[in-house]
């Protein structure tokens, strides 16, 4: 399996962004899939929201309200819309079906 963030960049506070991950080498309605960060700092990964192949999906606490995963099955490509993002939501943010990552986007929140 390959995966290939893009969409992310430098927005102030408040701004959005919406993250993309071409999948290549599994139909991604098949596997639960997801985006994952790596936060300043904190040296670790917080897994940010995951669809899974019934449609359902799961949310870090910190990010509901704000962020809406969601997958174009015709794309194979799974994305990340996040609205209202705050400082805090720096990172880099990795696409993932656990354990494989790819590269990693780097989403920048500042004023």
């Amino acid at each position: 399996v390959q995966l290939v963030e893009s969409g992310g960049g430098l927005v102030g506070p408040g701004g959005s962004l919406r993250l993309s991950c071409v999948v290549s080498g599994i139909f991604i309605d098949a596997y639960t899939l997801g985006w994952v960060r790596e936060v300043p700092g904190k040296w670790e990964f917080e897994y940010v929201s995951f669809i899974r192949e019934d449609d359902s999906t799961t949310y870090l606490d910190s990010v509901k309200g704000r962020f809406t995963i969601s997958r174009d099955t015709a794309k194979n490509t799974i994305y990340l819309q996040m609205n209202n993002l705050r400082p805090e939501d720096t990172g880099v943010y990795y696409c993932t079906k656990p354990p494989v990552r790819g590269r990693g986007t780097q989403v920048t929140v500042s004023s």
